[in-house]
């Protein structure tokens, strides 16, 4: 019998969803592909390809274009020119209902274009937290047919408990100084594109369900106490 329950309580408990699922996600593809836009400090505002949000770029420089080239093994990616020490792409949305946040994205640049980023979090899109650095590369170039793995860069957050159930988080991608991927100082010719933004993370659970995790929780508990007897 204890065995039987055992193995009940087992199903109960380890067969609920407990993985992380694609909450919001920018591909720049079709629909949400912007138009290109010359000599504007802000992008033009892409709506998320999956889920709810908004993107957009953010320059100091008036002379900075706006465009769409080839993505990392795709057609479309948000590409800009001109960058300047705390230039940034944004990413907004919403995690009502999530928990234990994952961020990923694509991302390069040219050889006279911003090499090393930031990534910071804000839930108000005010006050911004740094998370992390990390420093592009400008090879393999993209191709809108092959996809490269070296450019990808993903980001644990599950950690950050403030991102849990917001109504408001927006993610930054900041250019950090002045060095180039080429070694010099970015040039405003200089580009650097991002594609395929993702925001991961868990649904929180329905109540009927947390009410059966606890139930197979306490069975569990029965039996390990009935097998300690």
């Amino acid at each position: 019998m204890s065995k039987t329950l055992w193995a009940a309580a087992a199903a109960i408990a380890f067969s609920l969803p407990a993985h992380a699922v694609t909450v919001v996600q920018w591909d720049f593809e079709g629909t949400t592909t912007p138009a290109d836009l010359i000599d504007s400090t802000t992008s033009p505002s892409v709506a998320a390809s999956l889920g709810t949000g908004t993107a957009l770029g953010v320059h100091a420089s008036a002379l900075s274009d706006w465009t769409t080239p080839a993505g990392n093994g795709s057609a479309n990616s948000l590409s800009s020119n001109t960058w300047a020490v705390g230039d940034y792409y944004q990413f907004s949305l919403a995690t009502t209902g999530y928990l234990d946040v994952l961020v990923s994205f694509d991302q390069i640049g040219s050889s006279t274009g911003p090499r090393d980023f930031g990534l910071s979090y804000s839930t108000d899109g005010v006050s911004f937290t740094s998370f992390a650095t990390y420093s592009l590369t400008g090879a393999p170039a993209w191709s809108s047919s092959t996809y490269s793995p070296v450019h990808t860069y993903s980001f644990d957050l599950s950690g950050v408990s403030a991102l849990d159930e917001q109504a408001l988080v927006v993610f930054r991608l900041s250019s950090l100084n002045t060095t180039s991927i080429g070694g010099g100082t970015v040039a405003a010719g200089g580009t650097g594109r991002v594609d395929n933004f993702t925001v991961m993370a868990t649904p929180v659970p329905e109540a009927g369900t947390a009410a059966m995790l606890a139930a197979g929780l306490a069975v569990i508990g029965f039996v390990a106490r009935r097998r300690r007897a």
